[in-house]
């Protein structure tokens, strides 16, 4: 098998070294050594090793740095391995007749490496776009046999990104991005799933031996993708928001699927989907996509609707299974009419859903105290879980109303010839958007603060908490702090906007002033279209708001159990709850707390160091990262210009300002946001800076909206840009066509 495999590499011209084959046949032959100089390695090469069911790995035979002299000798103790115990042992473990088994040598020159290594062109682990390389100093036989300290690099291949576990970093970026290339031709010759053993002398790659990785079964794979989700849970969420996160998504999906098939029994049978609508590794939050298609595919014409939804949530992988769900024939036919039902009357539910959540929200705060017990607050939890989940589900349905009308009226658009800004600009003027009110009430306080007394000025911010206090930075994630939960942040945000009265007064004009109406010509079915888009994404933006407000309540709830837990000696710090996931809250005394939140925070320790991968692709269930060390590596790209999504129009040149920790960036006035993602908090930051540029995001994400809506540039969708472009880059955005360039390198 490695006999064979090396003749078809060579033949391929990959970088192999020069080698001869003594066959089994041939192994009572005289070896003609006179042609052999310098120093070689001497290896078996079974004909029953490396398959499907057994590897023979390590049974027979190999040397290296075999002299002229050696040779003959150690080819003959190659072939006589076959009579090793160790060989005999594991035939008859496996049940493998002897009469079978043959063994041919190779004769190989040696490689003076210095640098050895194994690659894995899937981690065998079941994560398959993850490439895995462990090198060493030295000889192959010292990382194999661990004799020398290894370094192990793990490549996600969808993000061309990697991170290395180890001591000393071996290999540098050219090198890596070498074996990649090469890995990836070698899997178009044998398939995808390799084990390839590789040298390094004088920076020039040789490849040793490749054999099949025969433990994975990719048969049913679990896809991770954090397309727009990434925008509400950016980074490492903590253990309590990813229990809640999943607790949500499952109980709004199995609403949303009974809504379109209107039967239990066949819902019973996609369980294992709907409950497992998001996932999480490494601290990240991830849709399960694959089980997205498959509840989609109960949609009629789910074909048409999968590219919409692609487009309006940002995924990038278009590639998804074909086959069908299985729902019986008049089923599926009852499926377009409780579909067309539903979509028709999405506005009066949405109308409705509105109304009960201002009776929720009220019930909340009229019952709600901090000194209640861990027993009323429970009881209080449950209460609002279900009163929200009864009718939340309809905001998806609303969600898909919005983007096939957006989606309708941009294509009408565009048989127009109209430009693109142009029909970014009407979509972003077609609806009174409700989630630009926090930044609209919070500019007039800053632009009255000045004529308000302290009492007055303090009631504002009793009635801003009491209304938007929920809004914040990252607030879906509820380690979050937001102004309902610190004060001070509030009173900080309105201080700096005061920093700079000029800017202060030309945001509260902006905000104030009316629109221009847009010349276009609206026939009878444009309105029609209008309307209905109007509509959608007005309850769209209602909804994300009232969302914040929900989590606020979740949030305040926790809290409390979390001071409740305090006091009783439970855990240590009140803001240890996030380290806990809420079957563990609610059952606390089942559970050492104080030494599952030592173990948690030190793996978070790792999650923090580890890449935000924008996709992952398990054969089984996800899993999380366990590493003694990480270090990270950045790509080094040296792109100039640039390209995305253009969302709000305008053309402006400023300094970049790379936004890694939102939670460290206290002005950002003047400056370029360069960004992974957005949430809807940074409405705040958005305010005063000169323009927003996001690797993530679509035309429909909230911060493209409110972009548009303050006249702040935006661009998303542009891959790898916080690579590319660094903290005080001088730069210009074209937000009318998408285009960045970068004018000048930061000092």
């Amino acid at each position: 098998m490695k006999a064979e495999n090396l003749k078809i590499l060579k033949e391929h011209k990959i970088n192999v070294p020069d080698f001869d084959v003594i066959k089994w046949e041939d192994k009572d032959k005289k070896i003609d050594t006179n042609k052999y100089n310098g120093k070689y390695a001497i290896r078996s090469s079974s004909n029953l090793e490396d398959g499907d069911k057994n590897s023979f790995a390590g049974q027979f035979d190999t040397y290296l740095n075999v002299g002229k002299r050696d040779i003959e000798s150690k080819v003959n103790s190659c072939f006589n391995s076959i009579n090793n115990s160790n060989v005999e042992i594991y035939l008859r473990e496996n049940n493998i007749s002897k009469d079978n088994l043959k063994i041919d040598v190779i004769i190989q020159k040696m490689v003076n490496s210095e640098i050895s290594g194994v690659l894995f062109t899937s981690n065998p682990n079941g994560l398959l776009n993850e490439v895995v390389i462990t090198v060493g100093k030295g000889l192959g036989s010292g990382v194999v046999e661990d004799k020398v300290d290894t370094t192990t690099y793990y490549y996600n291949t969808t993000d061309n990104v990697y991170y290395y576990e180890g001591k000393i970093d071996l290999l540098n970026k050219d090198t890596i991005d070498k074996l990649i290339e090469i890995q990836s031709k070698i899997k178009d010759i044998f398939g995808n799933y390799l084990d390839i053993e590789f040298a390094i002398e004088n920076n020039e790659i040789y490849i040793l031996q490749t054999r099949p990785i025969t433990t994975i079964n990719d048969r049913n794979l679990l896809i991770l993708d954090n397309s727009n989700i990434v925008e509400s849970y950016p980074g490492v969420s903590l253990p309590l928001t990813i229990s809640f996160v999943k607790f949500v998504y499952t109980g709004v999906f199995k609403g949303v699927a009974y809504r379109v098939l209107k039967n239990r029994k066949i819902l019973e049978k996609y369980d294992s989907n709907l409950n497992n609508m998001v996932g999480s590794s490494n601290g990240r939050i991830y849709y399960k996509i694959s089980n997205w298609y498959t509840i989609i595919k109960f949609l009629p014409m789910s074909k048409k609707i999968i590219p919409v939804w692609q487009e309006m949530l940002g995924v990038k992988n278009k590639s998804y299974d074909k086959e069908k769900v299985e729902i019986p024939l008049i089923s599926k036919i009852k499926t377009y009419f409780n579909c067309i039902y539903e979509i028709t009357h999405v506005t009066k539910n949405m109308d409705m859903l509105n109304n009960r959540f201002i009776e929720i929200n009220k019930y909340f705060y009229d019952h709600y105290r901090e000194d209640m017990s861990i027993i009323e607050v429970i009881k209080l939890y449950n209460k609002i879980k279900e009163d929200v989940l009864a009718l939340w589900d309809i905001t998806l349905v609303n969600d898909m109303y919005s983007f096939i009308y957006t989606g309708l009226l941009k294509h009408r658009f565009k048989k127009k010839n109209l430009s693109e800004d142009l029909v970014n600009e009407y979509i972003s003027g077609i609806s009174n958007i409700e989630s630009l009110k926090p930044i609209k009430s919070l500019i007039t306080i800053a632009y009255n603060k000045d004529n308000l007394s302290k009492e007055e000025f303090n009631k504002e911010l009793d009635k801003y908490i009491e209304l938007y206090g929920d809004r914040n930075l990252e607030e879906l994630k509820l380690e979050s702090e937001t102004f309902r939960t610190n004060r001070k942040l509030l009173i900080d945000k309105i201080n700096e906007y005061c920093l700079d009265k000029d800017k202060l007064k030309e945001l509260y004009e902006n905000i104030n002033k009316g629109k221009s109406p847009l010349n276009i010509k609206e026939d009878f079915i444009t309105k029609f279209i209008v309307k209905r888009a109007m509509t959608g994404i007005k309850n769209r933006e209602i909804s994300r708001l009232n969302r914040s407000r929900i989590y606020g309540m979740v949030r305040s709830m926790f809290l409390t159990i979390a001071k409740r837990l305090y006091e009783d000696n439970r855990i240590n710090n009140i803001n240890d709850i996030y380290y806990l996931e809420i079957e563990e809250i609610f059952y606390y005394e089942k559970y050492d707390l104080k030494k599952l939140i030592e173990t948690r925070k030190n793996n978070y320790l790792i999650f923090n160091e580890l890449p935000n991968y924008s996709r992952l692709i398990f054969t089984g269930n996800e899993f999380d990262k366990y590493h003694k060390s990480v270090n990270s590596v950045k790509k080094n790209i040296s792109k100039d210009k640039l390209i995305g999504i253009p969302c709000s129009s305008g053309i402006v040149e400023g300094y970049a300002l790379v936004v890694e920790d939102i939670k460290n960036i206290k002005n950002v006035k003047d400056k370029i946001l360069i960004t992974k993602m957005t949430d809807p908090g940074w409405v705040f930051l958005l305010a005063t800076c000169k323009g927003v540029i996001s690797e993530k995001g679509s035309l429909l994400s909230h911060t493209a909206i409110i972009s548009r809506e303050i006249k702040v540039p935006s661009i998303v969708g542009v891959d790898e840009v916080t690579n590319i472009i660094k903290t005080n880059d001088y730069i210009r955005m074209n937000a009318n066509t998408g285009e960045i360039e970068i004018l000048e390198r930061g000092k």
